[in-house]
């Protein structure tokens, strides 16, 4: 049996003191490949952020012996700044930063890989690109090329095929399933359940609480999405607040 990357102990994340996720235990095994599902304003996001150790837990904590560069993250596009002027093969060879450093020289093998990347994702010939010019589809191959560069052992994906194309999608997943076929550990907040069932093993019901968490067919059952569902429609933004861990 796989041992755990990533174990939840009672987790609970906040924002303005209010739960986002609430009370949450469970493990990541090592090798996985795990869909994170629910209603919108469910605590996806927020849980792919505590793992990173971007955002403090209110209560509980994430256990894990990784180092932060055993992690790549994939954020959800509207967080990030397109108008930047950058190429695309400079964004991609920012995924080189575990090797050279934050302040290192990037070496030849750096930018020749760089470019395999993104011959692997399709983007061949488009490295003198600037970001800007590019369709969400193609900024997204440029994302997966990064990924694919920075080689982490973790990879963390916060909705990475929304408002792209279908073709994008399909290349896309391909990688991702390349990636749990050499045993690194993925996990994906997704919003399209026919994706959680046709590509992800594991998936994790969140609406807030733990709905379910284990073999995706038994998971995404229609009794546990109609939970889901209901206690999405109960929350209460006025609920009490949590007090932050000491």
């Amino acid at each position: 049996m796989n041992t755990p990357d990533i174990r939840l102990d009672n987790l609970t994340v906040s924002y303005d003191r209010h739960p986002a996720v609430h009370h949450l235990s469970g493990t990541f095994q090592s090798g996985s490949l795990t869909a994170i599902a629910g209603p919108n304003g469910a605590g996806k996001s927020t849980l792919l952020k505590a793992i990173m150790g971007e955002l403090r837990p209110a209560e509980g904590r994430v256990e894990h012996r990784l180092q932060r560069t055993d992690f790549g993250y994939l954020p959800q596009a509207a967080e990030i700044n397109r108008r930047f002027p950058i190429s695309v093969l400079d964004i991609v060879l920012l995924g080189s930063w575990r090797s050279a450093g934050a302040f290192g020289r990037i070496a030849k093998q750096d930018t020749a890989s760089a470019r395999a990347a993104l011959s692997t994702v399709g983007l061949e010939g488009f490295e003198k690109r600037h970001i800007g010019s590019l369709s969400a589809g193609q900024f997204q191959r440029v994302l997966f090329a990064r990924l694919l560069l920075q080689d982490a052992r973790i990879i963390l994906l916060d909705e990475p095929f929304t408002a792209i194309d279908a073709r994008t999608t399909r290349d896309l997943l391909d990688i991702v399933t390349h990636w749990h076929g050499d045993g690194r550990t993925v996990i994906a907040v997704l919003h399209d359940f026919e994706q959680v069932r046709a590509h992800f093993p594991e998936t994790l019901l969140l609406a807030r609480r733990l709905i379910g968490w284990g073999a995706t067919q038994d998971v995404m059952s229609s009794a546990n999405l109609l939970q889901a569902r209901a206690m999405a429609e109960r929350w209460d933004e006025n609920a009490e607040a949590c007090e932050p861990a000491a």
